[in-house]
């Protein structure tokens, strides 16, 4: 299920323009700015097509990991037609294409998890410095609902790098090569209690979880319920964004949406009642906890402060602030994974 809505592409620009330029020479970035002129049409002009075309040179040329990064931006902000399918699909053979040269060991797996009495697919990737012993601890890791685990490879390989840890790469439940599954707090939860169990017998049985935004609510609640032996929340929503009445920016409303399976454009009210049982407060009363670290920008414009602060003072939690950046410190990233690599690696191997 999934549909689209009204969405001013110049409006991501604005928002992503610093993500963009990261993967991307920056001439080529202005120059699809400078083409779109609509959100949805598969045509010039349009979204879907001006990044794919770029993406096909790319990948013409031999480039394979820029035109990976350029059909990530062809499917952004969600999977809510089939272009934007055909774009992923694209980008997933095109990563695939790239692994090659990779400085990490790479592989790919599809795993079989529980869900809803039966089972699901699941495609992963698995990720490690060069020769990590077999028994070392694996850290689970997830972006949000729009950054998936293919676009985020450049943070992924650097975590990799600096980890005595293998990475397990996912897409949560109604997000990226996992949208069959719709978004629900016990659904992806239980996604995600099938990967803590793989990832148990696939090292030495410690495992972390680091999630980036949404993937932080999910990283939260593994590290709230004690399931994770390290928790990482980097700009998730936790309490204070579930509230009724907050409505979203940049067109995360139709972004959300469609990761919680609606069908049609929600109303205000039919997200409030999807959202309201995401809630974490239930598990923020009770004092079982593993050791977390919760990490976000003072100036989120997605987040409240608060869902930062609400963790200040738990037991074997420490929280980080920092300043003058938005979510999940996108400006300032390389000061907050310092804080994060060394905390990790502390905490998981001591």
């Amino acid at each position: 299920m999934s549909f689209t809505w009204p969405l001013d592409p110049q409006d991501l620009f604005v928002e992503r323009y610093p993500q963009m330029t990261l993967g991307l020479p920056v001439d080529e970035v202005d120059a699809v700015r400078a083409a779109v002129t609509g959100m949805w049409p598969d045509r010039p002009g349009g979204w879907v097509h001006e990044w794919s075309a770029l993406a096909a040179r790319h990948a013409a040329a031999g480039r394979h990991r820029l035109a990976a990064q350029a059909y990530g931006w062809a499917k952004f902000p969600s999977l809510a037609d089939e272009p934007k399918r055909t774009a992923l699909a694209r980008q997933v053979e095109q990563y695939v294409l790239a692994a090659a040269d990779f400085p990490v060991e790479f592989e790919r797996r599809v795993l079989t998890v529980p869900y809803r009495g039966g089972e699901a697919a699941l495609p992963v990737h698995l990720m490690a410095a060069p020769g990590l012993p077999a028994d070392a601890p694996v850290v689970l890791a997830s972006g949000g609902v729009d950054s998936w685990k293919t676009d985020l490879h450049g943070m992924w390989e650097q975590l990799a790098l600096a980890l005595p840890a293998r990475l397990l790469l996912f897409d949560l439940a109604g997000t990226g090569e996992t949208s069959h599954l719709p978004m629900t707090p016990d659904g992806g939860a239980e996604v995600i209690d099938g990967l803590v169990a793989y990832a148990r017998a696939l090292g030495n049985g410690t495992v972390g979880h680091f999630g980036i935004s949404m993937g932080g609510y999910y990283s939260a609640r593994a590290g709230l319920t004690g399931a994770v032996d390290a928790s990482v929340v980097l700009g998730g929503p936790v309490e204070r964004s579930f509230a009724a009445g907050r409505g979203f920016a940049f067109g995360m409303d139709g972004i959300v949406g469609n990761a919680l399976g609606f069908d049609a454009a929600p109303s205000g009210a039919e997200l409030a009642r999807a959202f309201a049982s995401f809630d974490l407060r239930p598990l923020l009363d009770r004092d079982d906890n593993g050791p977390m670290l919760v990490v976000n920008g003072t100036e989120d414009v997605h987040v409240p402060l608060e869902d930062t602060t609400v963790f200040e003072g738990r037991r074997d939690t420490r929280v980080v602030l920092i300043p003058d950046t938005g979510h999940c410190a996108i400006s300032r990233f390389g000061e907050a994974m310092a804080v994060i690599v060394p905390w990790l690696k502390d905490t998981l191997v001591g």
